[in-house]
């Protein structure tokens, strides 16, 4: 709890610097001749609505929310700064301009990281003694809800407004990401953290064959020769496992498929406008609603009339108060690390993110063997090195033969 109360602190100062630079340039320093240093959303009636290029769509997943693939914020020339003393001139320097991105960036990453770590460690001690994850799953997307919902009615954050068509449009998108999400959360419960990741790793081929299948979208043969070593890595991986759950690697699959489905609706339904103050935030935010109501009743019918016993179980090992600490903290971590994805990915280049989010499933992979004490073969370490080597790859080739066209 402390590290959330951290990580929502630091997240406050850097999203707050994010998305209100006018406060910061009146501070000597913090501004940027010609634009801020931080971000700032577009105005104008023409650009209130928010659209995807066509050709920077990805699929949206619950770890990778490279959907939106907004371009990095540039870093301008400098702003000369007179003294109130006597006219002298200070420069704000090309490095000193540096040094404020990097810590921007380098808070957004760390807190990507964190918050990530701290969803999935919650998240698999809430399901340990609560094995309902239809119901942990519901809760963890509505508690977002608790987060976004204030800063609206407070003003920190533009409210969206949305038509009926806009609403129409986000639904299937907002379906797959309900799906993408409970079947991450069943797999998560039914194995081993570091195991669902690896499956999860082989993503990429989904949204490949996805995009080819139904976008008629193709790649470049470098392109699918690094789906291989990804492929081979999680089956290594899968092959090893001394745990092995079919419902856990099932389930991941189907979070694979859902995820590169949701990208396929991505790329077909939101070329059009969304609506007003439709930002990256407030577009995960809306699609979070959606999937929220959209889970509701699936969740209450699968384990509606399981939730009592099961609840009652769960007291007889641990207690009220620690078990609503694991779930309230798994959903914030699980908003929260998606929410900082979308500003890592606002301030970098796709590449840098890419390999950040390679990086990323290392670290989760590392600290859930820590935490939980999992056991791992060589060959299972050998196949999931292989298998991030593979997506590093992927997301490298993919970025090369964009740039080519």
């Amino acid at each position: 709890m402390r590290l959330l109360v951290l990580g929502l602190v630091s997240l406050g100062v850097t999203g707050f610097a994010h998305t209100h630079p006018r406060l910061l340039s009146k501070i000597p320093g913090a501004s940027l001749k010609g634009r801020p240093c931080f971000a700032e959303p577009p105005s104008g009636p023409t650009s209130r609505s928010f659209s995807l290029p066509q050709s920077r769509t990805a699929a949206l997943t619950s770890v990778e929310p490279s959907v939106y693939n907004l371009q990095p914020t540039p870093v301008v020339a400098p702003k000369l700064l007179v003294s109130r003393r006597g006219g002298e001139v200070a420069t704000a320097t090309g490095s000193d301009a540096g040094v404020k991105q990097t810590l921007k960036v380098g808070s957004f990453f760390f807190l990507w990281y964190l918050f990530n770590i701290g969803y999935n460690i919650y998240n698999k001690k809430a399901l340990n003694v609560l094995p309902l994850p239809w119901m942990v799953g519901l809760v963890q997307l509505s508690l977002g809800l608790l987060y976004v919902f204030p800063l609206w009615l407070f003003g920190i954050r533009k409210a969206p407004k949305l038509s009926l068509q806009n609403v129409k449009n986000i639904l299937p998108v907002a379906a797959m990401h309900a799906m993408a999400h409970i079947t991450a959360v069943i797999s998560l419960g039914a194995g081993a953290v570091s195991f669902t990741h690896i499956i999860k790793a082989a993503e990429p081929a989904f949204t490949s064959l996805f995009s080819a299948l139904f976008l008629k979208q193709y790649f470049s043969p470098v392109v699918y020769a690094s789906l291989i070593p990804v492929m081979g890595g999680v089956a290594i991986a899968s092959l090893t496992e001394r745990k092995f759950s079919w419902l856990a690697f099932n389930s991941a699959m189907l979070a694979n498929t859902a995820s590169a489905g949701r990208g396929i609706f991505a790329k077909k339904t939101m070329r059009e406008p969304q609506g007003q103050n439709m930002d990256p935030a407030n577009l995960y935010a809306v699609l979070t609603i959606l999937a929220t109501l959209i889970m509701a009743p699936v969740a209450f019918l699968v384990e509606g009339s399981k939730l009592k016993p099961a609840w009652e179980a769960a007291l007889a090992v641990t207690s009220q108060r620690q078990l609503i600490n694991y779930i309230v903290s798994s959903g914030l971590y699980f908003y929260l690390y998606n929410e900082v994805a979308f500003l890592a990915l606002d301030s970098v280049h796709p590449v840098t993110h890419a390999v950040g989010n390679t990086i990323k499933r290392v670290v989760i992979i590392g600290a859930s063997i820590l935490v939980f004490k999992n056991p791992v073969t060589l060959q299972g370490y050998i196949g999931s090195a292989v298998a991030i080597a593979g997506v590093l790859l992927y997301s490298l080739a993919v970025e090369r033969t964009k740039k080519r066209n």
